[in-house]
């Protein structure tokens, strides 16, 4: 078959490292297809730019804002320029754009493969309800509000201390009602109404990374136990395991509501009970750990938007360990001016 042309956002493999780079190493990693990765990258020091043996070529892009007519002519011109044949993106801010315009970019030879509008929409934390009672798995005790007073009418019943989260980004957790007011002004400011106030659970932090084939088919999992994160709250170190009723909620998601595309179910798990904590609509950034063990999620995708040879969903084995490193990388300034300046890389 011919080589493809992957682009793949979120190469920002920093302290708050995107997950681009996990993808673009496991799309390397399937002997059976022939890639080249396209960095797309919206800073000049996002460090994928300069890992030459995974990223093959980079491209500057404009933020996903506004119309997004912007954004989508940049991807036409790399189409036209360099090619490109799929694109994953890893941000959630570039999705309801890449979305919007699937059918858009498919017309111009450019595939993908994400969940539609109305999907996306049940990632939000005040949709979360619906989907913890529809695959059978708790949800802390939540309160949606909009103003201050419901606010603390939401303190007052909850007790403190309290999850204060936006509805889509960011979550805090506030010790006391002045700290919750404080969050609640910022997370108003930066994404709007509504506001989630919620119940702080205890137990072990426990995340699944998964792809559904938009049918109600899984084209597989993993999941994971935190065993130690970052102050970003980010996964440092982990290790695979198989929480049965987690991981049937997991399948029962893909089912009900026919996902297409990567996920990632965030969880609390104390005992036999199983809290759904967020769910977030594209590949998370430890996802590498998945093909590390056999799940090569990222090279799936790619083989099934251009109805590749799948083979069955394999399994894992539980109590493999996953530890982050950092690693320095010295290079020539010219990639870095040729970031800035032509907006490309090499």
């Amino acid at each position: 078959m011919k080589e493809l042309i992957i682009g793949v956002s979120g190469i920002n493999a920093i302290d708050n490292p995107g997950p681009g780079i996990g993808v673009a190493r496991s799309l390397k990693e399937d002997a059976g297809i022939k890639v080249k990765i396209v960095g797309l990258a919206y800073d000049a020091m996002e460090p994928g730019i300069y890992m030459d043996w995974i990223v093959d070529k980079s491209y500057m892009m404009p933020y996903p804002s506004g119309s997004g007519d912007a954004f989508i002519e940049r991807l036409l011109h790399i189409r036209k320029n360099y090619g490109l044949d799929c694109i994953i993106p890893n941000l959630d801010a570039e999705l309801p754009v890449f979305i919007k315009y699937a059918d858009d970019l498919a017309a111009h030879g450019i595939r993908t493969f994400l969940p539609g509008m109305e999907q996306f929409k049940l990632r939000g934390k005040d949709h979360l309800d619906e989907i913890a009672d529809k695959i059978n798995i708790s949800l802390p005790r939540t309160k949606i509000v909009t103003s201050v007073d419901g606010l603390l009418k939401a303190i007052e019943e909850l007790s403190l201390p309290v999850m204060v989260k936006g509805s889509f980004y960011k979550a805090y957790r506030c010790f006391t009602t002045a700290e919750a007011i404080s969050h609640y002004h910022d997370l108003v400011a930066e994404w709007g109404y509504p506001i989630i106030v919620q119940q702080v659970v205890t137990g072990d932090e426990m995340n699944v990374v998964g792809l559904g084939d938009g049918e109600g088919n899984s084209l597989g999992l993993v999941g994971i136990k935190k065993l130690s994160i970052t102050a970003l709250g980010k996964i440092w170190t982990g290790v695979t395991v198989k929480n049965q009723k987690m991981l049937t909620a997991v399948a029962e998601f893909i089912r009900v509501f026919k996902w297409r595309g990567p996920f990632e179910l965030e969880c609390i798990v104390n005992g036999d009970e199983v809290f759904l904590i967020e769910i977030n609509p594209r590949f998370p950034a430890w996802s590498y750990f998945a093909t590390g063990v056999g799940i090569n999620l990222p090279s799936r995708l790619v083989r099934r938007a251009f109805d590749l040879p799948v083979v069955p969903v394999p399994d894992y084995e539980a109590g493999k360990l996953f530890v982050r490193y950092t690693y320095e990388l010295v290079t020539d300034m010219s990639a870095f001016q040729k970031a800035i300046t032509k907006g490309e890389v090499p």
